[in-house]
This record gives structure tokens, sequence and C-alpha cells, in this order.
């Protein structure tokens, strides 16, 4: 018997792996090709480009919260992931042949929000697979493989797009999206415990007995009380909000020196970027349990200001790309962490998806809002006032994440007691 099970733990470990691998290129769609394909093979111009990607953008914020509220209901998770990338896929490859303006802006907001499953459908399977206790390690896994699929896949479109145009970015597409299905589907079924899987109890981690009550979701509610959650959601934005806007300012300082190596350049800076992110989630997955979640959400802060800094010190091509490299440290200890802190603060009240999806609307809100608000700072005092800017952004979610987040990984009373308050009283879960 616990021969089988090692077995069907082992083979559910791997297709995790490959799911990972294969849905980082899947997740994003076209991603930042789709305004190179639409400006050099389309002949769009960029007013309307930037149009269709805010429409993509704004489904794909819409459609957050209610794909987590989906994750946490559905015992068919890897079903749903299979079809939103089907719906990616499908709705990709459909854009050459109906390339006029709304025909994409539709296709793509319907890609943007099927691609928002992802996150939230991923952390849920591997939760419901391996509990509470591995989920950490499970994570850094996770991200471990999800970057490596980003690099791989952004090496392969940069050289198969410079042998035979950006066209070739639907076909590569297409096959990561085939491969994304059977490594999902290859997750075995019965590995999955659907109620650890929403963040409810996890009965062998616990000697005690377990109520019908603790048995039961806790009410949607629990989003707006359980107050180191909202403190999280506010450190999150400010996070995006500081960094969304440091790439394509290095990208616009970078294309301004030299245009015909600007994007050469860029793609050097992601997929260096990506190998860097690999080691940090590793990192976070063998460690965090260990030194604490909350100090490597701090690193993560803090390397943002850091940045911000170094940018203004020169021009220089090989130092700028040189210090974006950084962004590999602090968004690989981000992605592998903040999924284990919101695991953390709604442990047993499974509302972990709802709660991965609010918390990211929150961030995609910073998001958008991030290059906004770095433009307007170029325009009015320079490159450099602008990353000071979104430095001290930074800054301020570091100084708010030491003075107010309690250590995650140790459940403080605070942390519990408001995960408590939130509950019905009846026991009855509050759809």
């Amino acid at each position: 018997m616990r021969a089988s099970q090692h077995r069907e733990g082992t083979r559910a470990g791997r297709a995790l792996d490959a799911a990972n691998f294969f849905l980082a290129d899947v997740r994003d769609g076209l991603g930042p090709y789709l305004a190179v394909y639409l400006l050099t093979e389309q002949k769009w111009d960029e007013a309307h480009i930037g149009l269709v990607m805010s429409i993509a953008a704004i489904a794909g914020i819409l459609a957050q919260t209610p794909a987590g509220a989906l994750v946490d209901a559905t015992r068919a998770k890897r079903r749903v992931m299979a079809g939103a990338a089907l719906v990616v896929t499908i709705a990709s490859l459909l854009l050459p042949l109906f390339p006029s303006f709304w025909p994409v802006a539709v296709s793509q907001g319907i890609a943007h929000a099927a691609g928002v499953i992802f996150p939230p459908a991923i952390a849920a399977v591997s939760l419901g697979i391996v509990g509470h206790r591995a989920f950490t390690a499970r994570i850094g896994r996770n991200e471990t493989f999800n970057h490596a699929g980003n690099a791989a896949a952004a090496a392969i479109a940069g050289g198969a797009a410079y042998l035979f145009g950006p066209q070739v970015v639907f076909y590569l597409l297409a096959v990561m999206a085939v491969a994304s299905l059977v490594s999902v589907l290859a997750i075995p079924e019965n590995a999955i415990d659907h109620d650890l899987a929403r963040g409810l109890n996890d009965a062998g981690e616990a000697a005690k007995e377990i109520t019908r009550e603790e048995e039961q979701p806790s009410g949607l509610s629990v989003l707006l009380t359980c107050r180191p959650l909202l403190i999280f959601a506010v450190c999150v934005t400010l996070f995006h909000l500081s960094n969304a806007a440091m790439l394509p300012l290095v990208g616009q300082k970078l294309a301004l020196q030299d245009k015909n190596l600007g994007t050469t350049l860029m793609s050097a800076c992601i997929v260096a970027a990506q190998i860097i992110m690999v080691p940090m989630a590793m990192l976070v997955g063998a460690r965090a349990d260990i030194w604490g979640h909350k100090r490597f959400f701090l690193a993560a802060l803090l390397i943002l200001p850091i940045r911000g800094a170094l940018y203004t010190l020169s021009d220089e091509r090989a130092w700028l790309v040189g210090v974006q490299l950084l962004d590999g440290i602090g968004a690989g200890i981000f992605g592998a962490i903040f999924p284990v802190i919101v695991a953390d603060l709604m442990r047993n009240t499974g509302r972990f998806n709802v709660a991965q999806g609010a918390v990211i609307t929150a961030q995609s809100v910073g998001a958008a809002l991030s290059t906004t608000l770095a433009g307007l700072v170029v325009v009015k005092a320079g490159y450099s006032a602008a990353f000071l800017v979104l430095g001290g952004i930074a800054a301020l979610g570091f100084a708010v994440c030491w003075l107010a987040l309690p250590e995650t990984g140790a459940r403080s009373d605070a942390a519990k007691q408001s995960v408590q308050t939130a509950r019905p009283a009846s026991g009855i879960a509050a759809e």
C-alpha cells in the first residue's frame, strides 16, 4: 500500500514538474510577442496595439478573483486547467486569421481571462497533493520549472523568430500547449485532496478531533476581515506598483541608445533574469520554512529600492543590463513565496484560492498603474527621477511589511484570531 502511494506521489510530482515547465509559455499566451507581431506583420500603429493590450489586461484583472473562487469550488481542477490551456491557445492561433481590431481585442481578452486560472490552480493542486508541511518546498520546485520553461521558451522564440519571422511564436505556443495538456492530465486525480487543496484542515497534521464547523469553508468575508491578508495585499500592490515599470523603462533607455540593439538587449535581460529566478525559487523552497516566510518577502521588497538607485548611476548598456539581473532575485523570491504566505494566512478557511485571486487582482492594479506613473514622472523629471520614485514605493512596502505583517509561517495569534472571527457561526459556508 505504501509502495503504491509512493509511486503515485512520485508520478504526481513529475507531472507537476512538466506542467509548470510547459505552462510557463502557455499561461501568458502571446505575451510580449503580441505587440511585435501586430507592429511588424500586421502594420498596426502603437496606439491600437496599446489599446488591445490594455483591454486584455483589464479582462485578466476582472477574471482573477472569480477564477480563484472556481478553483476553490471545483473538483475537476485538472480539466479546468486543460480547458484554459485550450482556450488560450485557440484564441491566440485565431489571431492571424482575423487580424482586425475587434477580433484581436476579443480573442486576447478571452485568452487573458482564461490564463488567470493557472496560478491558483497549480498552487491548489500542489497543496492538495503534498499538504502544508511540504508545500513551501513544492512551490519552490514549481517556480524553478516555471522559470526554466520561460527561459527556454524565450530563447527558442528569439532564435526561431530571427530565422523564420515573428509568426513562429504561434507554432511554439501550439507545441507547448499540447505538452502542457499531456502533463496536466498525467497528474493522478486520486492524488489530489480537494478539501486540502482549498485550504481546509489537513487531518494528517493535527492530532486533535476536527469538528464539523472546522470542516466547512469560511465565509467570503474572510477576505476583508483577515487583517494580515489585507496588509499582505497592500505590500504586494506596492511591490508591483514599483516593479512593473522598471523593465520597460530600462528597455526604453537601451532603445534610445541603439534602436537596432534595443530588442536584442531586452530579450537578454528577460532570459538572464529568468535564469537567476531558478536558484532563487530553489532557495525559497529549501530554506523559507527555516528562515521565515516574512523574511524572504522582505528581501524581495528590499531589492527594488536598490535596483532603482543603481539605475541612476550610469547609462552604460552593460550597467543597465547588469542591474536588471537583480530583478531575477526579487521576482524569483516573490513568485515562490507569494502562494506560501497566502496558504499560511488562509489555512483551515477553505478560501485559499479565492484569496490568491483577490490578492493577484490587487497586484494587477498596482502593475497597471506602475507604467502610467513612471511615464508621467519621466516626462516631468526624467528617467532617474522615475527610478527613484519607483524605488521609494517599494521602500514604503518594505516598511509596511516590516512593521505590520506578522511572520505568517509561525501563524501569529493575530492571524489566527482574524480567521476565527471570519467563520460563520453556524459552520455552514457562506458561498
